[in-house]
């Protein structure tokens, strides 16, 4: 599903859109693409329900580490984690809306939900939130590597 992460630039809406489209044209197709997208937004949420909640810190030696390293970490796995979340989720609402209007159009890779974000309300500054968020979460993924239970 390349709505949830992969492709490239306008490759990813493309095959966002064909396979959408594709999926549409089978019997109950509507209802496949539309659960798709409830589930893509499922999965959203709970990415960043658990990284409010700080689960991932479970799965770190949290012990081997200074108290203001943890505060840093707990910073990089909240932040990355909710904005990870949040991009996900947007991503099976543009999944959704397609399945409702059945218009396999609608339906948009990451780089394009990224974009949807500047025509919002709050416009650019949500992006430049999401894509903060989205580095914390790079970060993060060095201080799992450092950090993770084996």
């Amino acid at each position: 599903m390349y709505a949830a992460g992969g492709g490239q630039g306008s490759s990813g809406n493309a095959k966002s859109q064909d396979w959408t489209a594709s999926v549409l044209q089978l019997p109950y197709g509507q209802v496949l693409v539309g659960a798709a997208g409830c589930l893509l937004i499922g999965i959203g949420v709970v990415l960043a329900v658990r990284a409010a909640m700080r689960r991932f810190l479970k799965q770190l030696d949290t012990a081997a580490m200074s108290h203001r390293m943890r505060q840093i970490v707990t910073a990089l796995g909240v932040g990355g984690g909710v904005a990870r979340g949040l991009v996900f989720a947007a991503a099976g609402i543009f999944i959704l809306v397609a399945a409702v209007r059945f218009n396999p159009d609608e339906a948009k890779g990451v780089d394009a939900t990224l974009r949807s974000f500047t025509q919002t309300p709050v416009g650019p500054g949500l992006l430049v939130a999401v894509a903060i968020g989205l580095i914390l979460f790079g970060i993060l993924s060095f201080a799992s590597a450092r950090w993770r239970h084996l």
